[in-house]
């Protein structure tokens, strides 16, 4: 998984940063939305998934609830280390189901495959926009 990881990363980095903060901030709301479904219906028949899941979900709400972007409510995380959790997120999402051995379960291919979404989407999120996307935010809040 790891390989899969890096090979989403590098073909990601290259290409146009297509996706705004609000785009991003959707995208962030649907993976935890999944992980959260997923989750509670795992926890009926495979405690460790179900648990690693719902774990996921927690931490990926935390990071959205807590940056200063679209979507945020707290605003302590600049936008551009909201990039930089998510990479650290992907690669725990993808390592969970080994590190728990869970993974020859059916529920380890959803975490693997959220895991590179997760990279796919932060590899094409401009994070970088800094002032510019902050600054139509501010105006068009105000």
């Amino acid at each position: 998984m790891p390989l899969l990881h890096s090979i989403v990363k590098a073909i990601t980095k290259p290409l146009p940063k297509v996706l705004s903060p609000g785009a991003h901030a959707v995208a962030d709301y649907l993976s935890i939305g999944g992980f959260l479904v997923l989750g509670a219906l795992a926890m009926r028949t495979n405690k460790r998934a179900g648990a690693s899941l719902l774990a996921c979900g927690a931490a990926e709400a935390a990071a959205v609830l807590l940056t200063d972007s679209p979507g945020g409510l707290v605003k302590k995380i600049p936008f551009s280390a909201h990039g930089k959790i998510d990479m650290g997120l992907a690669a725990v999402t993808a390592t969970l189901p080994g590190f728990l051995g869970f993974e020859k379960d059916a529920e380890r291919v959803y975490l693997e495959g959220q895991a590179l979404v997760i990279t796919a989407v932060a590899g094409m999120t401009d994070f970088g926009g800094g002032r510019n996307w902050q600054e139509s935010f501010e105006r068009d809040a105000a």
